[in-house]
């Protein structure tokens, strides 16, 4: 096999055992190579500055930026990437918001490594990986003018959401997304108007049924 014929793939994860886990995968098949791995938003974009990559493995968890932000800004420097979503989170909380930002497909962390090559080659050759779950609610989109509430919040507001739902005050929350307190409260009320809920307690129940928080 030439080097020409190799899947280059990005892996960006904060998490060094993780990071071990997917190259070990992806190391099962001879055509895709881990070319590069950062911990952070930050290095994943300087690393797309000075090297050419295929596929982009994100986490959606980043310690200094949601991993959806990430996917324009990487294809923006490198037009051809297929960016792949992989997170801990199951695909009803973030896949469709995902597909929105541009990301070729994503994956849960739980997938096999069958699962995981067959998804880096299909959007490598151009195609979307899209489970059939993830297809049904993209038909149901189509089909209803509303889905699920918290589908309405942006990014920032999801991540509020859940920070919320999980017990941080909002004090925290601030000092955790590097907001100002005023901020974090306007986000709450936006997110408590959105949903149509008024409570934290209502908040963790809605997060908590939803399968927001893992």
């Amino acid at each position: 096999m030439t080097a020409e014929s190799v899947i280059r793939v990005l892996l960006v994860d904060d998490h060094a055992v993780v990071r071990n886990g997917v190259r070990l995968m992806l190391g099962t098949s001879d055509d895709i190579e881990v070319a590069g791995e950062a911990q952070t938003a930050s290095d994943a974009l300087l690393l797309a500055r000075t090297q050419s990559f295929d596929v982009a493995l994100v986490d959606v968890a980043l310690p200094d930026r949601n991993g959806l932000e990430l996917v324009r800004p990487l294809r923006a420097q490198q037009p051809t990437l297929a960016v792949l979503m992989l997170s801990i989170y199951a695909e009803e909380v973030y896949a469709l918001r995902a597909i929105k930002h541009g990301a070729a497909g994503y994956l849960t962390k739980s997938v096999s490594a069958e699962t995981l090559i067959a998804a880096v080659r299909k959007v490598h050759s151009g195609g979307k990986y899209i489970t059939a779950s993830l297809a049904e609610r993209f038909a149901q989109h189509v089909g209803e003018a509303l889905g699920p509430a918290h589908e309405t919040l942006s990014d920032r507001e999801l991540e509020v959401l859940k920070l919320i739902a999980g017990g941080e005050s909002l004090a925290n929350i601030a000092t955790t997304l590097h907001l100002s307190p005023n901020t974090v409260t306007t986000y709450r009320a936006r997110i408590c108007q959105k949903i149509g809920l008024r409570s934290n307690a209502q908040l963790a129940r809605y997060a908590l049924e939803y399968g927001l928080l893992v």
